[in-house]
């Protein structure tokens, strides 16, 4: 976990992150690659991305962009902090989770007078509140229903129509709740879940790339390995070939 200040031509680029990242916007702006595309991130945002996704930050030219983060180690059979059901970026904890952190280094930096038991309380604070930020604890009981079902079923065609009629509310509505309580579109957190899937899949068994489209809802290997690309940053059988 670290506070950094980032001013161009500051870029960073992780292909595959072993484990969860969580971005907390303190001052300024920059870019930070999410889901398959750039997005603009602002004082005040949190942005969380899984495990084994590219990993992309980039400062924008004459901005001065300050941010705490925390990284991860996960290996494949743990449980990630950021998964399906978590957010792709909040407007709260924020502020809490760099307050947390500056306390943290102020203490750590203290050296022969540092407080092991103060240190271990800000570690457990920052951990809780990261914990909070990506749990789905925000969903209302109609939307989680849904994506719980909807993960059992993921080799299904899966329209908006269909989801909202899933949960008895009108797409819009449903479109409404989805970005504001993870921030994405519904056919987005698809994408999103379809993603985490099929990932695991190439992790942990030899499946067909075919197969594995298949299971997570693609019609055509090619549709799939070019929805991954854009996602992941590799193809299946790079991401695969990398394990």
């Amino acid at each position: 976990m670290g506070i950094d200040l980032a001013q161009e031509p500051y870029n960073r680029v992780r292909l595959r992150p072993e484990g969860s990242f969580i971005l907390a916007c303190l001052e300024g702006e920059g870019r930070m690659f999410l889901e398959g595309r750039w997005q603009r991130v602002a004082s005040g945002d949190l942005c969380l991305a899984p495990p084994r996704v590219l990993n992309a930050l980039h400062a924008m030219p004459g901005k001065k962009w300050i941010f705490a983060w925390l990284r991860y180690d996960e290996p494949p059979f743990v449980k990630p902090l950021v998964g399906a059901d978590s957010p792709l970026r909040l407007r709260d904890d924020s502020e809490q989770i760099g307050h947390a952190i500056r306390g943290l280094r102020l203490e750590w930096e203290r050296a022969g007078d540092r407080d092991a038991a103060l240190c271990h309380h800000y570690i457990s604070l920052i951990q809780r509140l990261a914990q909070r930020a990506a749990g789905p604890w925000r969903t209302t009981s109609r939307v989680n229903d849904i994506w719980e079902f909807v993960a059992s079923h993921l080799a299904e065609t899966w329209t908006l129509p269909l989801l909202a009629q899933r949960c008895h509310m009108s797409p819009e509505h449903l479109r409404r709740l989805c970005l504001q309580e993870l921030g994405r579109t519904p056919m987005d957190h698809m994408a999103y879940m379809r993603m985490l899937r099929a990932k695991n899949l190439l992790e942990t068994t030899n499946d067909k790339v075919e197969a594995i489209a298949s299971s997570v809802g693609y019609r055509s290997g090619t549709v799939f390995s070019r929805a991954f690309l854009r996602y992941v940053g590799v193809l299946p059988t790079q991401y695969r070939d990398q394990r």
